[in-house]
């Protein structure tokens, strides 16, 4: 496991390269939950989402052979923009491997900073086709299942911590698990009392099942929040969630897409479903935990359209 250090040694690295978000209290949140909400605002990094932070975390620590070679990420979308804007502020020649149902926004973005995209069928295919790139020589930027791309989003978490002592729990959505591992080390080496809480999607659920079965396994994705979507996690993020997190809970797309609809109505927040998630999860929290908790929401992006949210919201 990755220790503060390991964090705090990437905060010194990437500072300048990515914002210290804020992190605001929410009297639109504390009003409809009941509690005190503050929120960690890392929609406002510059490609939208915390995946900034992994991605010049690792980058710069790439040796002159590594740059030279190109890099590789593979991504439902946020960690592939953040490689192809984070490689082109470097100089860093870069592929992003995506699947179809990426967002075209996620494809266009990340072209747009330079990186080729190569589109495949599936999540499993794009990892399929990552595997190929690696083997031949590219230099591989993994979106969670590295030690040096887990400190640089728990930088995150260290921020949030500094900035909120009070609050009591953390709430962070879930994917491959790097972000949450990260999140997890620093704020309880911060706070050790404070509880740090996972939310998936069904159909994008690859923790859930990593933890029932005590190992990383193959997880079929049907979610539409393709920014969650990962086919597995890795034995380096579960054995983190196993050590840190209080649990993990699992929420429906619909449930993702109303939490998305009501941050934007209630805190003026406009996030993805990888977000919104963490509103249905909030309240599932509560009943556990009662009425005396300050609840830290970590707003992991906010790389969806007016119309993607529209159409999701229109189809429930």
């Amino acid at each position: 496991m990755i220790s503060a250090e390991d964090v705090r040694a990437a905060a010194d690295r990437i500072r300048g390269h990515v914002v210290r978000t804020p992190a605001v209290p929410s009297p639109g949140l504390s009003a409809l939950l009941g509690v005190p909400v503050t929120a960690k605002l890392e929609l406002l990094q510059r490609s939208g989402s915390f995946k900034a932070r992994g991605a010049f975390a690792k980058l710069l620590t790439l040796s002159d052979a590594e740059r030279g070679a190109g890099v590789v990420a593979v991504s439902g979308g946020n960690h592939g923009v953040a490689v192809a804007d984070a490689a082109g502020a470097l100089g860093i020649a870069t592929t992003v491997v995506m699947p179809d149902s990426a967002a075209a926004r996620s494809v266009a973005t990340a072209r747009a900073s330079g990186a080729t995209v190569e589109l495949t069928p599936t999540m499993d295919g794009a990892f399929t086709r990552l595997a190929e790139l690696v083997a031949a020589g590219v230099t591989l930027v993994h979106p969670f299942d590295d030690p040096v791309v887990i400190a640089g989003q728990g930088t995150a978490g260290a921020e949030f911590l500094a900035d909120a002592p009070d609050v009591t729990d953390v709430l962070v959505s879930i994917g491959g698990g790097g972000l949450i591992a990260g999140v997890a080390v620093a704020a309880r080496a911060a706070r050790p009392d404070v509880r740090i809480w996972g939310v998936e999607t069904v159909g994008a659920d690859a923790m859930t099942r990593a933890l029932a079965a005590g190992e990383p396994v193959a997880t079929p994705l049907s979610s539409i929040v393709t920014t969650l979507s990962a086919p597995a996690v890795s034995a380096l993020t579960l054995e983190h969630v196993r050590a840190l997190v209080q649990d993990v809970l699992t929420v429906t797309d619909a449930e993702a897409v109303a939490g998305t609809v009501a941050l934007a109505e209630h805190a003026k927040l406009w996030t993805e479903p990888a977000a919104g998630c963490l509103l249905p999860a909030a309240r599932r929290i509560l009943e556990r935990v009662g009425p005396d908790a300050h609840l830290g929401l970590l707003v992991c992006g906010g790389n969806a359209t007016v119309a993607d949210v529209a159409r999701w919201a229109a189809t429930g």
